[in-house]
């Protein structure tokens, strides 16, 4: 055995160092975390590892209502619209899938994707004879309630890398992509349009409620929430919250600051990840943490 292996003069492989955590079987999600934890802390798997499993564990208990982008953030095409209208919109944008909708705002047609496009810029004249509805894909639609674990299996299976969710009447609610849900278990993954992608750090909710990713700048959240938190310390509202807890949180864990009670949404092993926000209710429950 390679002396690679070795742990203070004895020849164990690294298989062995991890069997001796598993000589019992974890009963929940909890213990399994605290396993996890603790193979972290002897130094088995690294941090990175830990926040992979913690972010696969927490896909499996969220929902889509938590990570979609709203509908007053979507960018969208009309099926009656003219190409030259909204050629420059898709350029700008420089997303690769478009949600087409009629006339009516809750009738999905299709998602339009924009390599189909390219035949319009490199022959204008094409656009006279243009019809959207002949290049539109079939959409996937799924509901605001739909787990997270469950849509990365369907986007697997069927190959789509985009959805239009749907709230219970029926209505568009927002849209969902692969990479968003991707995003839960290994983090933010950015690309060169990301940089000016600021609109999608704070999403409305249902009701008075957000969720904001943790990113977002101290002076961004104080302009939306009409807050007043100290940007002299953190730069980002996740490392105030990180702060108010005073120690990791794990999901579902709450802290409330001034008027606002911030619940952790996503978090791994180094950092939280998503929070939702919403004002403290009227019996002014003002309890630091919970959970």
């Amino acid at each position: 055995m390679s002396d690679d292996y070795s742990d203070n003069g004895t020849s164990r492989s690294w298989l062995e160092r991890v069997g001796q955590f598993f000589t019992s079987t974890p009963g929940s999600r909890d213990e399994l975390l605290d396993l996890m934890r603790s193979m972290r802390d002897s130094d088995i798997i690294d941090g990175d590892t830990l926040g992979i499993i913690e972010g696969a564990i927490c896909v499996s208990e969220m929902q889509v209502r938590e990570i979609l982008i709203p509908r007053s953030q979507m960018v969208s095409i009309r099926a009656s619209d003219d190409p030259r209208d909204f050629l420059p919109t898709i350029i700008d944008c420089a997303h690769s899938r478009f949600p087409v909708l009629g006339d009516d705002p809750d009738e999905i047609i299709g998602i339009l994707l924009a390599k189909d496009l390219l035949a319009l810029i490199l022959e204008p004249a094409r656009m006279e004879r243009f019809v959207i509805k002949d290049h539109v894909r079939s959409a996937m639609v799924v509901p605001e309630s739909k787990r997270l674990d469950s849509l990365l299996r369907e986007f697997r299976i069927t190959k789509n890398h985009m959805a239009i969710v749907v709230n219970e009447y029926g209505g568009v609610a927002g849209l969902v992509t692969i990479e968003d849900v991707l995003e839960q278990i290994v983090g933010e993954i950015e690309d060169e349009h990301d940089v000016d992608d600021d609109d999608y750090l704070i999403k409305d909710l249902e009701g008075d409620d957000f969720t904001v990713k943790a990113i977002t700048p101290i002076d961004e959240f104080n302009e939306h929430f009409k807050t007043q938190y100290r940007d002299d310390e953190f730069d980002t509202i996740g490392g105030l919250v990180m702060q108010a807890f005073g120690h990791l949180p794990q999901r579902e864990e709450s802290v409330d600051m001034g008027n606002l009670r911030f619940t952790v949404l996503s978090a791994d092993g180094r950092t939280i990840r998503l929070l939702r926000v919403a004002p403290l209710d009227a019996s002014g429950d003002t309890d630091t943490t919970d959970g």
